[in-house]
């Protein structure tokens, strides 16, 4: 199509055509931002003023953004890891490139969980809560190890999709997409309905991450209007603990890795990636983010058929947040809470879950199920769950947003490493996905289909 054909009103904003005045489009970043203060102000005003419709309307409004979310959830991890270990059929040694990713996802899982260790061990985050051991509840579902292996297979194939057991759909399409690549041209009708399936759930899922700033001032709303700051303060240093974590991981570690190992500018990393870290942020859940996490990847030159593998596999089962920083200090803050103490043994262990039992966590929102496992591997009092679940919204949000960062990150270092990166994409990657895909536009299509993917 020639470049001078488009009409001049569809890409200068507020500019007067024949078709009538088009007001001035707000960046997809700013309406988050506008959400999150709205939200946080009706949060404050609901509390203060106890206006108990106000609490209600910010939880239904929240509730059904999450609902959404999740409604796309299991058909949408089912056909993306399908189609992602198909798509690896198409890429020049994909099994270095899947052995590469695996062993990154655990090198800074490793890094996490030790400075999630070493910030506990240095604050304390249990200590002068006035908490106790009768502040805690047991969970209703806990879990283990003899639970978490035996529950990787199904009893049937209806089950995982209508309880949500992303493990147990992780498992079948992992089954079903090595037996299409085993099936070899037998299979082709089956994978490109597979692959029109998954573009049809990403279109929907896409009208649903725009709704992410009224959903955010649900979400925030309701957080501070049932919580308030007075529940805040009682874990302050627990809080804080997983924020700063969350940060030095995301700022500190991620950078270095890139300045040094991928051997590219963090900061074009960031500003690159930021559209699928903030929505993780508000909406809470890797897999929901997944559509925004994958895009991003490819505009910053991650070559599209092993993005493709990389951002699904990552978002179940790539989880520094929720399966590293969060239970390395929920298990010492529990310790300290109950009066148990924790010995090299018990740290290494909590290392070792975070590594191996990161998949537990499902890309969903919430890390109850990993914590459970760790608390159960160590022998700590799973009532110390109960602890946890009043603040675990506000956590979950640095959480998420450090999840997805990650995910992003390793098919980058991959990449560079295996010198399959676009450096010219890489370094010229800004614009807002969800604008891009909004707006029709042609030319990412054509730039990450253009990556060479080679040796």
């Amino acid at each position: 199509m020639s470049a001078n054909t488009a009409p001049t009103a569809e890409t200068e904003a507020g500019k007067p055509s024949g078709s009538g005045f088009r007001l001035p489009s707000i960046p997809f970043w700013m309406q988050i931002v506008a959400g999150l203060v709205l939200g946080v102000l009706l949060g404050w005003l609901a509390r203060s003023q106890d206006v108990s419709w106000l609490v209600t309307t910010l939880d239904k409004v929240g509730g059904i953004f999450v609902q959404l979310l999740k409604l796309a959830v299991a058909p949408l991890v089912f056909f993306a890891i399908l189609v992602s270990i198909t798509n690896l059929r198409k890429v020049n040694n994909a099994a270095r490139l899947a052995t590469r990713t695996l062993l990154w996802f655990m090198i800074t899982s490793l890094i996490a969980v030790a400075i999630g260790l070493a910030i506990g061990l240095l604050t304390n985050p249990g200590a002068g809560t006035g908490l106790t051991p009768k502040d805690g509840a047991k969970p209703e579902n806990a879990g283990s190890w003899i639970d978490f292996l035996t529950g990787i297979v199904p009893t049937d194939v209806i089950t995982p999709f209508t309880e949500l057991n992303v493990l147990q759909i992780v498992f079948m399409a992992a089954v079903a997409g090595i037996a299409a690549l085993k099936l070899g041209e037998r299979a082709k009708p089956i994978l490109a309905l597979s692959e029109s399936i998954l573009e049809l759930l990403q279109k929907a899922l896409w009208w649903v991450i725009r709704l992410a700033p009224i959903g955010t001032v649900g979400l925030i709303g309701y957080a501070i209007a049932t919580y308030g700051w007075d529940l805040i303060g009682k874990y302050a240093t627990f809080t804080a603990d997983v924020y700063i974590g969350c940060a030095i991981v995301m700022f500190g570690v991620y950078p270095l890795l890139l300045a040094t190992v991928a051997k590219v500018s963090p900061l074009q990393f960031f500003k690159g990636a930021w559209p699928a870290i903030q929505l993780a942020f508000v909406s809470r859940s890797s897999v929901g983010t997944m559509p925004v996490t994958q895009q991003v990847t490819e505009r910053l030159g991650v070559p599209k058929n092993y993005a493709s593998f990389a951002v699904p596999f990552g978002a179940t089962t790539k989880m520094d947040g929720c399966a590293a920083i969060y239970p390395a200090l929920a298990a010492i803050f529990i310790a300290q809470i109950f009066d148990v103490q924790l010995g090299i043994g018990d740290y290494i262990l909590i290392a070792f879950v975070s590594v191996i039992g990161s998949a537990a966590t499902a890309g969903l929102t919430g890390a109850t199920v990993m914590l459970t496992l760790t608390l159960s591997t160590l022998g700590l009092p799973l009532e110390g769950v109960g602890l946890l679940l009043a603040i675990d919204p506000i956590l979950d949000m640095m959480r998420t947003a450090t999840n997805v960062a990650g995910q992003a990150l390793v098919p980058v270092i991959v990449s560079a490493r295996e010198k399959i990166l676009d450096h010219d994409a890489y370094n010229s990657a800004s614009a807002s996905p969800v604008e891009e895909r909004e707006a029709g536009t042609e030319a990412r299509d054509v730039e990450t289909k253009g990556v060479p993917v080679s040796a």
